[in-house]
C-alpha cells in the first residue's frame, strides 16, 4: 500500500476520533491532581484507588509509597442528632479524626489532602504533606464512622499516586491525552475551513484575473504582491487581538492571508485556456463568462484546486498553533497550541514533563505530514510530469 494511501487513512482515523471526541465528556474539567506522570512512566507509585463506601466502614489495603493526594466526598446521614460523631481514618497503627459530625443530621463531606483548613484540623503545618503523613506505613487502612447514633454512608474514596492515564495530566489535572484527542477537532476545523475558505476567495479572484485581463487582472496582482509582502505572523497577532480569540475568528483571519497562493496558480492555468480554440468558439456563439468559467474553466482548475487545499491545510494548522502558543486564542479551546502554550508557561519545558509536550507536537507534525502526503498526490495526478520526474 503506498504512502499516500496510509496518510489518507490516518487522515480518516483522526476525522473519526475528531467525531468521537465529544462523547468522552468534558475535557476541561480537572481527573487527578497536577502533573501527574503517566501510568506506564511511574513505577514505584501504586495504583490510583477508586472506592465507595455504603456500609459503616470502608476498608482497604496500601501497599505502595505514600500518595499523592487523596480525598472524600459524599454524604453521612444519622437516624437522630448525633451528640458524638466523627469520620476517621484509621491506619495500621495510628487513627485520624477527619472530620467532627456531632451535632449533625445529615452531613456533606467534601475533604481534600490539599486543603489547609484539614491541616490545621489535624495539627500540621499548612506546608506538610498529609497524604504523606497518613499513609506513611504500608498496611490495612479503614474509613468509618464513630458516632452514638447509628449512620448510613455515601461516600466515595479517591487516592492519587501521581500518575494517571497514557499522557498523564497537565497544570490543572486535565487529562492530556483526552485533550490531546480534542485538539485533533480544533486543528481539522481551523485547517479545512480556513483553507475552504481562501481556496474558494482565491480560486473566484484567480479565474476573473486570468479571464478578464486588463485593470482587473492588473489590480488584483497587485494586491496579491502587496498582501505577500506583509509578514503574516505580526499581522495575525494584531487582527486576532483586535477580533477576538474564538474558533471562528481565527479561521476567518487566517483564511484572508491564505488565498494569494490559489489565485496565482488558478491566474496562470487561465491565462493558458483563455486563448484556447475552443473557449475562442464559445465567444463567437455568444456564451456568456459565467458559463464558460463555471463549464470549461473550474473543472479545468479543480485538480490543481485540490492540490492547494490539501497543501494549504498544514499552514493553516501550523498557524493556528502558532497564535494559540503565543496566547491568542480561547483559554477554553483545548488545541495542540493551547496545550504547548500553558505547558511553556507552568515549566514543562525545563522541568522535563516531556509528556505535556510530546503528544500535541506530534499531533501537529504527523497531520501536517498527512495532509502534505495526500497534496503531493493530488499534484501529481493534475500534473503526471511530476509523476514521471519522482519515478527517476
Amino acid at each position: 500500500m503506498s504512502f499516500w494511501r496510509l496518510d489518507t487513512l490516518f487522515l480518516a482515523f483522526l476525522s473519526l476520533l475528531a467525531l468521537l471526541t465529544p462523547l468522552l465528556g468534558p475535557v476541561n474539567e480537572a481527573v487527578a491532581p497536577p502533573f501527574c506522570k503517566p501510568l506506564w512512566l511511574d513505577h514505584e507509585s501504586g495504583k490510583p484507588l477508586s472506592l465507595n463506601a455504603k456500609d459503616n466502614s470502608l476498608s482497604f489495603t496500601w501497599e505502595s509509597k505514600p500518595p499523592k493526594t487523596f480525598s472524600v466526598k459524599g454524604t453521612v446521614t444519622f437516624e437522630g442528632v448525633p451528640k458524638s460523631a466523627a469520620l476517621l481514618l484509621a491506619g495500621p497503627s495510628k487513627t485520624y479524626k477527619l472530620v467532627d459530625l456531632a451535632g449533625y443530621r445529615n452531613f456533606d463531606v467534601d475533604i481534600d489532602s490539599r486543603d489547609v483548613p484539614l491541616k490545621l484540623f489535624l495539627g500540621l503545618s499548612p506546608f506538610v504533606d498529609v497524604s504523606s503523613v497518613i499513609f506513611s506505613e504500608r498496611g490495612a487502612y479503614s474509613l468509618f464512622i464513630a458516632s452514638d447514633v447509628k449512620a448510613h454512608l455515601d461516600l466515595n474514596l479517591n487516592i492519587y499516586t501521581g500518575k494517571w492515564g497514557i499522557f498523564g495530566t497537565d497544570q490543572r489535572g486535565r487529562d492530556v491525552f483526552r485533550l490531546t484527542l480534542a485538539g485533533i477537532r480544533i486543528s481539522l476545523l481551523v485547517g479545512i475551513f480556513a483553507t475552504l475558505i481562501a481556496s474558494t476567495l482565491g480560486m473566484g479572484l484567480g479565474l476573473f484575473a486570468g479571464y478578464l485581463g486588463g485593470l482587473a487582472d492588473s489590480s488584483i496582482m497587485r494586491g496579491v504582491d502587496v498582501l505577500l509582502a506583509i509578514p503574516t505572523l505580526p499581522i495575525l497577532v494584531v487582527i486576532s487581538g483586535v477580533w477576538g480569540r474564538g474558533l471562528w475568528q481565527i479561521v476567518f483571519v487566517l483564511s484572508i492571508f491564505s488565498w494569494m497562493g490559489t489565485a496565482r496558480v488558478v491566474r496562470s492555468l487561465t491565462l493558458s485556456l483563455r486563448e484556447a480554440p475552443y473557449v475562442e468558439g464559445l465567444r463567437a456563439l455568444g456564451a456568456p463568462t459565467g458559463y464558460i468559467l463555471a463549464r470549461h474553466f473550474i473543472p479545468e482548475a479543480m485538480p490543481l484546486l485540490l492540490a492547494q487545499m490539501a497543501l494549504g491545510v498544514p499552514g493553516a494548522i501550523l498557524a493556528e498553533a502558532g497564535l494559540s502558543f503565543l496566547g491568542l486564542s480561547d483559554p477554553l479551546m483545548s488545541s495542540w497550541g493551547r496545550m504547548l502554550h500553558e505547558a511553556q508557561v507552568f515549566g514543562a519545558f525545563t522541568s522535563g514533563a516531556w509528556w505535556l509536550i510530546f503528544p500535541p507536537g506530534l499531533g501537529i507534525a504527523s497531520i501536517c505530514l498527512a495532509f502534505i502526503s495526500v497534496g503531493r498526490r493530488f499534484e501529481e495526478m493534475a500534473d503526471p510530469r511530476l509523476r514521471e520526474m519522482a519515478e527517476r
